[in-house]
C-alpha cells in the first residue's frame, strides 16, 4: 500500500548546520538548553525521573527479608527486557547478601505475567517475597492470590495500567522508560553507585531492545549504559559480543537492537529464557561461551521460522484481505503453523508492510496466543481490551500488544475489533516522514557526519 510523504519542512537547505538545526526542531528541540540537554545528558538532571513512588516502602521490605534471611523471587519475563530486569534485581540483591531466586515463566505453557502457577511455585520454594519486573501492573487477580497464599508482593513494571491497581505491597510504575529502568530504579536505592552504574548496561540493552523512545531519561539511561556496555566486565555479555563478531569499543543502538538484542530474546521465543539469564548472570567463562552459542543458534532457527510465517501471512492477506477487495482498518491473521514466540514477530512486518494495525495468532486446541502491532493514531492495547469480552487477559503498549482468547471465539472477536476500529479516524494510508529537503549539491561526507 502507498505512503503519503509528510514533509517537516519543505525549504531546500543549504548547509550542514541549517540541517542540524531543522532535525532538532522536528525532536521538539528549539532551545540551547534543550540541545544542549540533548547531545549531552546528565544522569543528576533526571533524579525527579528515578524517584519512582513505591521506592521506600519497596527498600523497606527488601532489608528486612535480607536481615530475616527470607527466600526472595524476582518474577521476570521472557523477553529481552524482562530478561535484563530480572538480571538486573538478582544481581543488586545478591550484592546485598539477600537470599534470591530469580523466576522466568515459559512463554507457551505460563504465558505473559504474574500467574498462580508461578505464584505457587514461589511459596512452595518457602519464599515469603516476590518482586515482578516488566510485569504485575494488570494482575489484579494474581496479587489477591499472592495475598491470600501469604506471600508479599512489590510490582515493578512499566505497561500501562488499568483503572484499577493490582493490591501489592508496593508499585514502583512508571510509563516512561522500559521495565528493566523501572526495576533499576529500585535497585539504585538500595546499592552503592559504583555497582548502580555497572548493571547500566543492562538498562541501555532493554531500553534499546525494546524500542522505547531515546528521548529524556531514556536518552541519558541509553547513553550512560552504552558507555558501561563498552567497557562491560560480564562474562556472559562479552561472550555474547564475540560470538555475534562484534568488538567492545563499537557497540552502539544498532549494535544492540538488530544484532545483540534479538540473540537475548530468541530463547524465550522458541523455548525457555532462562539460559539467557544464566548467560547475562554467570561468571564461568565456558558456561558463558556455550550459552553465547546456544543463543545465537537459537536466533537463526527463529529467524528462518519468521521468514516462513511472513510468506504464510502476505498469502492470507492477499487470499482474504486483497484478493476479495474488502476495505479493512485492521489486519487479523491467524495460523496453527505460527508458535507463540513469533507471532509479534510476523504482526510487526505485516505492519509495516501493509501500513495497517495487525494482529498474529497462533492457534491453539482450546485457547490462542495473539499479538498485535499498531501504526499512529491507533493505541492497540485500549483497542484490543474494547473487546474483552472474549479474552482471557491482554497487556501492552499503544503500540503493541499481547493477549490470550479462546480459539472457539477468534472469528466474533475479530468482527467486534473490525468494528471497533472502523470507528477510530487515522491515516489508513499511513505516511513516510521527510525530515528535510536537501540541495542535492551541497551534500558531502560532512553532511553525513553531522546526521550520525
Amino acid at each position: 500500500m502507498s505512503k503519503k510523504w509528510k514533509i517537516a519542512n519543505e525549504k531546500i537547505i543549504e548547509s550542514a548546520l541549517e540541517l542540524e538545526k531543522q532535525l532538532l526542531v522536528n525532536r521538539g528541540i528549539k532551545t540551547e538548553k534543550q540541545k544542549k540537554e540533548f547531545f549531552n545528558p546528565k544522569m543528576e538532571d533526571y533524579e525527579k525521573d528515578f524517584n519512582l513512588s513505591g521506592i521506600a516502602i519497596a527498600k523497606k521490605r527488601i532489608l528486612k527479608a535480607i536481615k530475616n534471611q527470607e527466600l526472595i523471587i524476582v518474577y521476570g519475563d521472557y523477553d529481552a527486557d524482562g530478561i535484563c530486569g530480572t538480571a538486573v534485581l538478582y544481581l543488586g540483591l545478591s550484592s546485598l547478601g539477600a537470599t534470591v531466586l530469580p523466576y522466568i515463566p515459559h512463554r507457551e505453557k505460563e504465558g505473559y505475567g504474574l500467574s498462580e502457577e508461578g505464584l505457587d511455585d514461589a511459596k512452595a520454594q518457602g519464599a515469603s517475597l516476590v518482586i515482578t519486573v516488566d510485569n504485575g501492573i494488570v494482575a489484579i487477580k494474581q496479587a489477591k492470590y499472592a495475598k491470600k497464599i501469604g506471600l508479599d508482593l512489590i510490582i515493578t513494571d512499566h505497561h500501562l495500567p488499568l483503572d484499577k491497581k493490582p493490591d501489592a505491597l508496593a508499585i514502583v510504575h512508571s510509563t516512561k522508560m522500559c521495565g528493566t529502568a523501572a526495576g533499576w530504579c529500585l535497585v539504585k536505592k538500595l546499592v552503592t553507585w559504583d555497582l548502580a552504574q555497572e548493571l547500566l548496561d543492562l538498562v541501555a540493552l532493554a531500553t534499546i531492545a525494546d524500542m522505547v523512545p531515546l528521548l529524556g531519561v531514556n536518552r541519558v539511561l541509553v547513553k550512560a549504559g552504552l558507555k558501561q556496555m563498552n567497557q562491560t566486565k560480564k562474562v556472559g555479555l562479552l561472550a555474547l559480543i564475540k560470538d555475534a563478531g562484534l568488538n567492545l569499543g563499537s557497540i552502539g543502538t544498532y549494535e544492540v537492537g538488530y544484532i545483540i538484542g534479538p540473540r537475548l530474546n530468541a530463547k524465550g521465543r522458541l523455548e525457555h529464557a532462562l539460559d539467557a539469564l544464566r548467560l547475562l548472570c554467570t561468571k564461568d567463562l565456558e558456561k558463558a561461551k556455550k550459552l553465547a552459542k546456544i543463543l545465537s543458534d537459537t536466533n537463526d532457527k527463529k529467524k528462518q521460522l519468521v521468514e516462513d510465517a511472513i510468506l504464510e501471512a502476505r498469502e492470507m492477506i492477499k487470499i482474504s484481505y486483497l484478493g476479495s477487495g474488502m476495505q479493512k482498518k485492521i489486519l487479523v491473521l491467524h495460523s496453527k503453523n505460527w508458535i507463540p514466540g513469533i507471532v509479534g514477530l510476523v504482526a510487526g512486518r505485516i505492519a509495516e508492510e501493509y501500513n495497517l494495525p495487525t494482529i498474529a495468532i497462533s492457534l491453539g486446541e482450546i485457547e490462542s496466543k495473539g499479538s498485535a502491532r499498531s501504526i499512529k493514531g491507533v493505541n492497540i492495547v485500549e483497542t484490543i481490551r474494547m473487546c474483552s469480552e472474549f479474552l482471557i487477559d491482554v497487556g501492552g503498549h499503544p503500540q503493541a500488544a499481547g493477549f490470550t482468547l479462546e480459539t472457539t471465539k477468534i472469528e466474533t472477536f475479530k468482527q467486534k475489533l473490525e468494528k471497533t476500529i472502523n470507528n477510530i479516524d487515522f491515516e489508513k494510508d499511513g505516511y513516510l516522514e521527510i525530515e528535510a529537503v536537501l540541495n542535492c549539491r551541497q551534500i558531502s561526507k560532512k553532511w553525513i557526519t553531522e546526521i550520525q
